[in-house]
């Protein structure tokens, strides 16, 4: 059962919560209707301390650890505002996010949970930072190594490595496949915002992961139902919030 708190001090632009009212460890799906699943099913004692613009925020426990959940709405320029906020106003330290992603492989299937070991992209909200050069967003290796180990005990099964987080979700039809120069490279899935999470932790030294669900798949042409995407991916949860443990 959620408890909705009231009366709350505003301590940042986009987030309502006391400065207490925040883990230090947060989980970050794209969805609000995905943190309010996650609070709901799988947290004990939930609290929900955000609502401004719809993007929910909650703050429970897991297994006896404190742990929040914070919708961050999609693509890297959004998360990037609620990652540095939770960072920056709320002193979180650890980040993970809990997302879906779009194989490009034929070996990564529909519902493969992927670690993603590091991020490329083609934003600009990296490339801003190091003109002329080029900056490898990557994961804690600590929280990466923690998730494989983790998830074996668990008996899920994983795929890590190097993902794609682009700024576009469609592209025209004269671009032909616009992914198959990144299939060359062995990028195993396409999303949309872990690079910006990446870049935010390595500038702000806090520690960040990764964790996407195959939702759809851009060589088959399979996907699942947005019911399925909005509440049915436990196994990554859980995966996730084993990290908080």
């Amino acid at each position: 059962m959620l408890i909705f708190a009231h009366n709350l001090i505003k301590m940042s632009i986009h987030i309502e919560a006391k400065q207490d009212e925040i883990a230090d460890f947060v989980l970050l799906p794209g969805d609000p209707l995905r943190a309010k699943h996650i609070a709901e099913t799988l947290l004990t004692d939930a609290v929900c301390y955000n609502n401004v613009r719809g993007m929910l925020g909650f703050t429970g426990c897991y297994n006896g650890k404190r742990v929040s959940v914070q919708g961050t709405g999609m693509g890297l320029p959004s998360l990037m505002i609620y990652a540095s906020e939770l960072i920056n106003d709320y002193k979180v330290k650890t980040l993970v996010r809990v997302g879906t992603c779009g194989g490009l492989l034929e070996d990564v299937e529909l519902r493969d949970v992927i670690v993603a070991v590091s991020a490329s992209t083609d934003s600009f909200s990296v490339a801003r930072y190091f003109p002329g050069m080029t900056f490898a967003p990557t994961a804690s290796f600590r929280l990466a190594q923690l998730a494989v180990e983790n998830a074996s005990e668990l008996n899920i099964h994983v795929k890590a490595g190097n993902i794609l987080s682009s700024d576009l979700f469609y592209h025209f039809p004269e671009e032909g496949d616009a992914y198959q120069l990144w299939r060359d490279y062995g990028t195993l899935a396409v999303e949309m915002e872990s690079a910006g999470l990446y870049l935010l932790a390595a500038r702000l030294k806090v520690e960040a992961l990764s964790l996407l669900t195959v939702s759809d798949h851009l060589l088959t042409g399979e996907h699942v139902s947005a019911q399925e995407r909005q509440f049915n991916f436990t196994n990554m949860t859980k995966l996730a919030l084993s990290l908080a443990v």
